[in-house]
């Protein structure tokens, strides 16, 4: 192993593979390695700009104390320290991470090499193996740490699954509908890691190793850091790769929207109940199938004959209005054959150019071609912007291919195995890009995915097409909770889940309701859904255009009877006289990285049995919500942290660090005010 210090990094070579250790932002460390002939400069998530370097970069003989080297024989040592990280490299570049001077993190290892130390084997198991990808310059990388004994493993973004801790876990590293890989992951153990890498791929934090595996890259990206709380974590994690910007308070209440509304009529007609109600709405949202083709970018004008006129009434009311976007391309769109043509669309490795088949023959298109982003906002803005269209629901940004066999689909920066990952966030920046210099600055769009970093870009994420079940609903909990964790605290679900057979079901009247009072401490709050029985027969004959897809039952507050209208009524009374605390959770958003909602041990550190609880969560450091996930469940237990709480519901007081059992009535779900 050659060692040398460059530039205030530690840089290691051995049997063909450069190793590079820097400091990266407050008691942090950002490591990068290749088999290629130098590290390349592509930051990837990491785009905020960081301090000059402090550390300490020292070679010695021998390891520091507890460093507890794999490989007994090993003669020379890198030492890179940061504050309170330090990286520590023996001389067959294998790593070992020391928090406080004391062993913290290490990379598995598993070769004997003649001089048997105590984790020695026979096993041919390195700590990083790469493997070249016949016919290019990419290579598959697995890479491994030991277990830690004990950890718990949190955030990575969403994946619809009942776990919120991830310790036992594998996870594909892809984006798929209601999937967000986010990858990076806080430790109970007081350290987070990003995976700094948006190859397909996936993680496996095991019981005797955590695995990393790239399915095709040109090097191994990651940043690392230590701190004390979950909290110090976030901000020192968000200060490295951006926070979202101030949320607008025009739009913290409460969003109306359903699959889907057809023509202008409709959606006026809803808005004008709504004010006749008195319920202000902040935004209403144009779902799919209001253009002509997917691609066409615009309003199919025999429905949507004046949308000026529309958004003009609907701002009026104080209304935003947000329209959907979808990134496919019908062959039969008047762009497609320019698209195709100039390379604007992502490209098929070999068979048919096709990559998404739902209502039509479509092509996606390339949001890492710099002449695709400025094609398609020119279209959106010329059709939806200049019209007033104040926001973007940028859906299917998975993309949503057909079949996902990422191993076909190229982009413009390479095989979609390399960089797929990033697909969402680049797409939401053919939008923020240009809007956030127009009128007010104030960008929110909508979308199905993101990446790591995906906060600073004005995007709102929800938790894509699940089920209306009680399991699914207990799902996002854990999706919610994880995503915030990981960065990104913009989050919503379809209140009451997207997917639903009869909205005249008792069963899931009631699954609705609990799902909207827990909507009320979301950071979004959002009706929509796809609502059966499809028995309402479409506007028009054409198998194309604005008229002819079907359209699900009505969605507004009013749609499921009088007495679920009061309860719905009531809680969105609760969510408009929350405002300023929202506003000062979206401040703090802005200003620290901490999520909305928050597991309890982000607010509770200190507290173990916090660490294990997954059905309860902190809305800000104020409220404790305890949702109800059963159907004909009247009470729950809540487990209470030390202090005094107040049930808003009665003003009853309880002394925590200990459980209570509660009443939960239909009209009511606990939840508790520290005071």
């Amino acid at each position: 192993m050659r060692f040398q210090i460059d530039h205030g990094a530690l840089v290691a070579r051995h049997n063909g593979e450069t190793l590079r250790i820097e400091a990266w932002g407050k008691d942090s460390l950002r490591v990068r390695a290749t088999r290629l002939s130098q590290i390349q400069d592509e930051n990837w998530a990491l785009t905020e700009a960081v301090p000059e370097s402090g550390a300490e970069v020292t070679i010695a003989d021998k390891a520091p104390e507890g460093c507890m080297d794999v490989r007994a024989d090993s003669k020379s040592y890198g030492i890179i320290r940061n504050g309170r990280i330090a990286a520590v490299v023996n001389d067959a570049g294998i790593i070992m991470f020391l928090r406080d001077e004391k062993l913290l993190l290490r990379e598995y290892y598993r070769m004997y090499v003649g001089t048997l130390s105590q984790e020695s084997r026979c096993l041919k198991t390195v700590n990083r193996e790469w493997k070249g990808i016949i016919g290019g310059d990419e290579f598959s990388l697995n890479m491994k740490f030991d277990s830690i004994d004990g950890e718990k493993i949190f955030g990575m973004g969403q994946y619809q699954q009942k776990y919120m801790d991830l310790k036992g876990c594998e996870l594909e590293l892809a984006q798929r509908n209601s999937q967000v890989s986010v990858p990076f992951m806080v430790s109970n153990m007081g350290y987070g890691l990003l995976w700094n890498n948006p190859s397909v791929g996936q993680v496996t934090f095991g019981k005797a190793y955590t695995e990393w595996i790239a399915r095709s890259t040109k090097q191994m990206d990651y940043w690392i850091t230590v701190a004390d709380t979950p909290k110090q974590i976030l901000e020192s994690y968000t200060a490295v790769t951006g926070r979202a910007p101030m949320f607008p308070e025009d739009r913290m209440g409460m969003w109306q929207c359903k699959l889907r509304y057809r023509t202008q009529d409709e959606v006026l007609a809803v808005a004008r109940k709504y004010q006749e109600e008195g319920i202000k709405i902040d935004q209403i949202v144009i779902d799919f199938f209001h253009w002509t083709y997917q691609g066409d970018w615009k309003f199919d004008k025999k429905y949507w004959p004046d949308p000026k006129a529309m958004i003009d009434e609907l701002h009026s009311m104080g209304i935003k209005v947000v329209v959907s976007v979808w990134p496919s391309v019908d062959r039969k769109s008047e762009n497609f054959e320019e698209m195709m043509e100039k390379g604007l669309l992502i490209r098929t490795e070999r068979g048919a150019a096709q990559t998404y088949d739902y209502q039509g023959d479509c092509v996606e298109i390339d949001p890492f071609n710099p002449e695709t982003r400025e094609f398609v906002w020119e279209k959106c803005r010329q059709n939806y912007y200049d019209l007033g269209i104040d926001g973007f629901w940028l859906d299917n940004s998975e993309p949503d291919y057909g079949v996902y066999d990422f191993e076909n689909y190229r982009y413009s920066k390479g095989p979609a195995l390399t960089c797929s990952n990033m697909y969402p966030q680049m797409y939401s920046r053919i939008f923020f890009d240009k809007m956030k210099d127009l009128r007010d600055g104030n960008v929110v769009n909508l979308l199905r995915s993101g990446w790591a970093g995906s906060q600073k870009y004005g995007n709102v994420l929800w938790s894509g097409d699940v089920p209306s079940t009680f399991e699914a609903f207990y799902d996002q909990i854990q999706a919610g909770l994880n995503m915030g964790l990981a960065g990104i605290p913009w989050w919503n679900t379809d209140i009451g889940g997207f997917m639903t057979d009869d909205v005249n079901d008792p069963d899931f009247r009631e699954l609705l309701i609990r799902w909207y009072q827990f909507a009320v401490y979301c950071p979004i709050m959002r009706m929509h859904g796809d609502r059966g029985p499809y028995d309402i027969p479409p506007l028009d004959t054409r198998d194309w255009g604005g008229g002819y897809l079907h359209t699900g039952q009505p969605n507004e507050l009013w749609s499921y009877g009088e007495d679920n209208y009061k309860i719905m009524r009531k809680y969105y009374d609760i969510r408009i006289l929350m405002h300023d605390y929202i506003r000062d959770l979206f401040r703090e958003a802005s200003e620290n990285g901490s999520p909305l909602m928050r597991a309890m041990f982000y607010e509770f550190p200190e507290d173990e049995k916090c660490w294990d609880l997954q059905d309860q969560y902190m809305f800000g450091p104020k409220y404790l919500v305890a949702p109800i996930f059963h159907l004909g469940q009247r009470e729950r237990e809540v487990y209470l942290p030390a202090g005094t709480w107040k049930d808003t519901r009665d003003g009853k007081t309880y002394e925590g660090a200990g459980t209570v059992k509660v009443s939960a009535p239909l009209d009511s779900m606990p939840v508790f005010e520290k005071i």
